[in-house]
């Protein structure tokens, strides 16, 4: 490495910009200190110590916000933009915490290196958002991917969670080997790794999209992107592990790890590969469609209701990608918007499916739900609200995160693709109604005699309903907050 380079990156070191981050593993490497001389079983305060350093992580985030802090000779910028994202990851890891507990001792897996590796995670999210160097973005990356192998598999003496812990291992391994190669290309083509450099370098081309090892380094970089995000064609592995994995990782890998991916392919795309918009709208368009269409019908045949929400997921990844084709304002904060919301009622979702969930989850079907509005009136309530605003039906919060990403599509243009997220969000109506088909009239198989509302799980979804009632009936200041984020 360039002795040049070192002394500069020496001389701008600024802990500030990685100061977030830096609280959660510090708090993440006490707390399994904690952990370890712990009674077994007795993790509930390994729990709430791991929500209080979110909280305290949140703060410090937020004194950032118009405030950017560059640090490690501009490797890291904790801009608005990161900021936001953050934020998104730390609420997340809260909410997936709070349900959490009464579910691992109910599971028989009261452990508490179980809320580190959540923290872990959230630190590597959190330097992917704010990473502005291709090594950067990795690292947080692999951060971010080995605590999720562990978490993914964490019950261990569960067949379908050591498949899903294996299944996301290798095809994560194998998608971060495109990001990587991509990076090396793109490294051997501009000889930098900034995400500003190689934007700058471009410009200086003649003719970026006649370069072949440059256009082939930005397509396996995105290729390793979409992986994350779960966007079709390479969103085989979500299913399997969204259904194998704990239910709480399932929640959370479906919000505060996607966005975290977002966040760094929006950064590395729209600064980076500016020079060759053009063909990257067209591709986006064809993903967008392919990821809403192929997530949305297949998860109309899905009887597991986890496994309908992953594919789901696959859909909700092609809406947010609308915001890429639309390539404005408009369209790039409403996939902010879009990703804040989703948080909310996808989580939320998960955390009644916890509550009413067995040992062993083997009722989480379509069946194992009958009648459980009647016999659990308030969490049937509270599972609909969630399932409207996926559906995106007003006045939730779901509606208006559509609305703003499709708006900007309309704005650039895309008429048609517009539409055709209208329509998919149309085809969704028919899987979401079915769960509420089965919870009010189908006559009940189980009394869910066994469902308690533990504090933690309660909160939970009490903050994830006020949210998504919140963001639905307000949605202009987090719209407002999300247009000053982009760059």
């Amino acid at each position: 490495m360039d002795a040049n380079l070192v002394q500069e990156a020496i001389q701008n070191v600024n802990f500030q910009a990685i100061m977030p981050s830096l609280v959660l593993c510090v708090f993440g490497m006490a707390l399994l200190l904690v952990s370890v001389f712990s009674p077994r079983g007795k993790t509930s305060h390994v729990a709430w110590l791991s929500v209080a350093a979110l909280v305290i992580t949140g703060f410090v985030t937020l004194m950032s916000w118009n405030n950017p802090q560059a640090g490690f000779a501009g490797s890291v910028v904790l801009d608005n933009f990161a900021t936001f994202f953050s934020m998104i990851c730390i609420i997340a890891a809260a909410l997936t915490i709070l349900m959490s507990d009464e579910y691992l001792k109910r599971e028989g897996y009261p452990v508490g290196e179980y809320y580190p590796l959540i923290l872990f995670t959230t630190a590597g999210a959190m330097w992917m958002a704010s990473g502005t160097d291709l090594m950067t973005i990795f690292l947080g990356l692999e951060v971010l991917s080995v605590s999720l192998y562990v978490l993914a598999g964490f019950f261990r003496r569960q067949t379908r969670s050591n498949e899903a812990g294996l299944k996301y291992f290798f095809l994560g391994a194998f998608s971060t080997g495109f990001l990587l190669y991509g990076v090396a290309l793109i490294y051997g083509v501009t000889g930098t790794t900034k995400v500003a450099g190689i934007a700058e370098f471009v410009k200086t081309m003649p003719d970026a999209t006649s370069n072949v090892m440059f256009l082939a380094g930005a397509g396996l970089l995105i290729t390793g992107f979409l992986f994350k995000v779960a966007a079709a064609p390479f969103h085989m592995w979500t299913p399997d592990v969204y259904q194998g994995a704990p239910t709480p990782i399932t929640a959370f890998m479906s919000a505060g790890p996607k966005a975290a991916a977002f966040a760094a392919f929006m950064r590395v795309t729209i600064v980076s590969l500016d020079s060759i918009q053009a063909e990257l709208i067209t591709v986006f368009w064809v993903l967008a469609v392919l990821t809403m269409t192929v997530g949305n019908f297949i998860a109309l045949s899905q009887k597991d209701v986890k496994r309908m929400l992953a594919y789901s997921s696959i859909a909700h990844a092609g809406y947010a990608l609308i915001g890429m084709v639309a390539w404005n304002e408009v369209g790039w904060s409403g996939i902010m918007f879009y990703l804040l919301v989703y948080t909310f009622m996808n989580i939320g979702a998960f955390a009644v499916l916890v509550l009413v969930g067995k040992k062993g989850e083997d009722n989480l079907t379509l069946d194992g739900l009958a009648g459980m509005g009647y016999k659990r009136p308030l969490m049937g309530v509270a599972l609909c609200i969630f399932l409207f605003s996926l559906m995106g039906m007003p006045p939730t919060a779901g509606f208006a995160a559509k609305f703003y990403v499709f708006a900007g599509a309309i704005k650039a243009g895309y008429i048609w693709l517009a539409i055709i997220g209208v329509l998919n969000s149309a085809v969704s109506l028919y899987y979401y109604l079915r769960v509420m088909v089965c919870m009010y009239f189908k006559d009940p198989e189980e009394d869910f005699s066994w469902v308690t509302m533990n504090v933690a799980t309660t909160v939970s979804i009490v903050i994830s309903l006020a949210a998504v009632l919140l963001l639905g009936v307000l949605p202009g200041p987090f719209m407002e907050m999300a247009m000053l984020a982009v760059f």
